[in-house]
């Protein structure tokens, strides 16, 4: 497989950059303290004076909405509030006491219920002053409004100041963002939903770019296709830059009109396979079979049996949460995009180079971990030593992080080999890039075959294995599919799953919820009937032709990998770390090996990278071109027989919900001069998404 390297980060990152907003936010406020006739938006300079802010002021509140959280939660953890003033943050909705002697600042959303919720505790001095930050535009509606309510209550002395933010979106990643809307898919394709609702809808989405292009500081020129939920929010976002007097004249943006961004703005229905197709790196393959958000992973890990020998009971399961940032993390910002066996072999070659740097340290200094043990006159070896031992904590820290992913993998081998991801992915792969597009009868004997095993994958993953054929271009029509699904459900039905929703054998969980229908569980049925329920919306768009067939429209490279050479790979990282590994992953190894030696550009990386290389007849012609600056559509025919400056920055969104295989196919754009940021309306997990589908049928 080709290897995606870690994405490039720009001039200034998203994250940096948001970052430095909110840290600005919670400093700022000793500034606005200090004059009482600073009380209106903007904020001031990030980093001018900061340690003499906090010294200034060192004891703050933070009150925020569930929604502002989620922004702040990737971006500072506990120990960094603390370091920036915040002693305490509580939920705005929470029940709060009142600390009338330290101030409070508020980051929310300008909302009815939040701002009715302000005004109540000003007008109940809760807190010595109250700071407003919201966290988009206020509309000035709804400004007058608060300002009524908050005289009528008597609480006017108790607001300091009222900022707008414009950080309205979840950086998970300097390279990837969220706008954190719920049900997004559902939302923008409802059949049921008003005119009304969809220009509010479109809104929303154009309002949280605005926030994202803010951040950034620069005016992009906007990509989209004609027609549609995209043409809507481009048309709404280019209007809102266009009439921000400061971000539209701001001398940064002038400096860098040579090198604007290009923000590509897509609809989901252009691509539904990859939310739901198996993926085959490292980071797509933790938020598919883990329970992975905002940068936390959580998993059941089963205790030593030994420990309860005897005892007549099964070893407990005990619940793990891990943290793991992409930015901060060497291994995981490395690897995160490499094909899974690659991290595993990765991981136990560092694991064993750390231990083996340890251990020669601890050896030469009898077990001394300071370099008082090591110093004798005169010597240069003590001295080498010396040093070596000071760079002891950082080699136990580096250990400790790549302990954590040991674990993280570990747990990930646990799902693949329990259910056979690698046969489902192979499979998916070979129909998305259209392998069977000359012999469909082979592709539904093989979709059968697969889908009809109940040793073989959970619900879910059969599932998604008939919604990727439903959707692959010449391998069959509507009674070919309506007959690969039947044969699942009947399987399903008579047969069961060997492996259930929640990991659990399929015989004894059957016991254990009651079933009657074979052996599934309570809750595999009720993903089989949601799966079919997503089966039929599907074949009825498809019939409506109103999404494409996608074999046509993904490209595929091989490169040096092959499975066999993919086997013998984790053999040799078997041989050389099974003091990491577990008979688990032993066991399992062998399963990997299609993991290995293909990768397919996916139809929103072709897109983004046609108008990246400004190809001719291709996404580049056919997609409209709006340019804040410029009042109009620009004719790109026209721009051909000019010189345009070259894509350094490229921002693709995805209306309707994105993906982590989508983020890191790409970055198959991406090179040493050009950065590529991925975002979504939401990001959801390939299970979510099904759900989504379901709820549309």
């Amino acid at each position: 497989m080709v290897a995606i390297s870690p994405p490039t980060q720009g001039p200034s990152g998203l994250k940096a950059a948001q970052l430095s907003a909110v840290t600005n936010m919670l400093l700022a406020l000793s500034n606005i303290d200090s004059d009482d006739n600073n009380k209106s938006g903007g904020g001031s300079t990030y980093g001018q004076h900061q340690q003499q802010q906090r010294d200034a002021n060192p004891w703050k509140l933070l009150i925020y909405d569930t929604h502002t959280r989620s922004i702040i939660s990737p971006l500072l953890s506990v120990s960094q509030l603390r370091s920036n003033g915040v002693t305490l943050h509580l939920l705005l909705n929470s029940d709060r006491e009142p600390i009338p002697d330290v101030p409070a600042v508020y980051f929310v959303q300008p909302t009815q219920e939040n701002l009715s919720i302000i005004a109540r505790d000003c007008s109940r001095n809760l807190y010595e002053r109250a700071h407003l930050h919201f966290s988009t535009r206020i509309e000035r509606p709804v400004m007058e409004e608060f300002a009524r309510l908050v005289v009528n209550t008597g609480g006017l002395s108790s607001v300091a100041s009222v900022h707008d933010q414009f950080v309205d979106f979840v950086c998970l990643e300097n390279n990837l963002f969220s706008l954190n809307v719920p049900q997004s898919y559902c939302v923008y394709n409802n059949p049921g939903a008003t005119e009304r609702d969809m220009e509010l809808a479109m809104g929303n989405i154009a309002t949280g770019l605005f926030s994202v292009v803010a951040t950034l500081g620069c005016v992009p020129v906007i990509r989209c296709p004609r027609g549609g939920a995209p043409e809507m929010v481009a048309r709404k976002l280019c209007k809102l830059i266009a009439e921000h007097p400061t971000l539209i004249r701001s001398k940064d943006g002038l400096h860098k009109s040579h090198n604007r961004p290009v923000l590509v703005i897509m609809d989901r229905n252009m691509d539904l396979i990859t939310p739901v197709q198996h993926a085959s790196t490292y980071q797509a393959l933790v938020d598919d079979v883990l329970d992975h958000k905002a940068n936390r992973v959580e998993f059941n890990v089963k205790q030593d049996a030994n420990a309860t020998a005897g005892r007549g009971r099964a070893p407990p399961v005990v619940r793990k949460k891990l943290d793991i940032d992409p930015d901060i993390d060497p291994f995981y910002s490395q690897h995160k995009f490499n094909p899974f066996p690659e991290a595993i072999e990765s991981n136990g070659a560092e694991l064993q180079e750390v231990s083996a740097r340890e251990q020669q340290i601890r050896s030469k200094t009898g077990g001394a971990s300071a370099p008082a043990a090591v110093v004798s006159p005169g010597g240069g070896d003590s001295t080498e030593l010396a040093t070596a031992v000071e760079s002891l904590p950082v080699l136990l820290d580096r250990k400790k992080k790549l302990e954590v992913h040991t674990s993280i993998l570990q747990a990930v081998m646990n799902e693949v080999a329990a259910r056979d991801v690698p046969q489902f992915y192979e499979l998916e792969t070979s129909l998305a890039t259209g392998s069977y597009k000359n012999d469909p009868s082979s592709a539904k004997k093989e979709v059968i075959e697969l889908a009809a095993d109940p040793s073989k994958g959970n619900v879910n993953d059969k599932v998604r294995l008939v919604i990727v054929y439903a959707l692959s271009n010449g391998v069959g029509n509507t009674s070919d599919i309506d007959e690969v699904a039947q044969a699942m459900k009947e399987s399903l039905e008579t047969k069961g799953s060997t492996i259930s929703a929640d990991g659990a054998a399929g015989s004894s969980a059957a016991a254990e919820g009651g079933g009657s229908h074979g052996t599934l569980t309570k809750e595999d049925r009720i993903l089989l009937e949601s799966g079919l329920r997503a089966i039929d919306y599907l074949k009825k768009l498809r019939s409506m032709q109103m999404i494409p067939t996608m074999s046509s429209m993904m490209q595929t490279e091989v490169s040096g990998g092959t499975a066999s050479s993919g086997s013998d790979m984790l053999s040799s990282f078997m041989a050389r770390a099974t003091n990491q590994a577990t008979g688990l992953l032993a066991k399992a190894t062998d399963k990997l090996g299609t993991m290995l030696g293909k990768t397919h550009k996916h139809r929103s990386t072709i897109a983004v990278e046609n108008i990246c290389e400004m190809r001719p007849n291709t996404e580049d012609d056919e997609y409209l071109y709006l340019d804040p600056r410029v009042r109009g559509d620009v004719d790109v025919a026209a721009l051909r027989n000019a010189a345009r400056a070259p894509v350094r920055e490229a921002i693709a969104f995805m209306i309707g919900g994105g993906c982590y295989g989508e983020y890191q196919n790409l970055q198959m754009v991406a090179n040493e001069r050009r950065s590529v940021t991925y975002g979504s309306t939401e990001i959801v997990d390939p299970s979510t998404f099904l759900n989504h589908l379901a709820k549309l049928a």
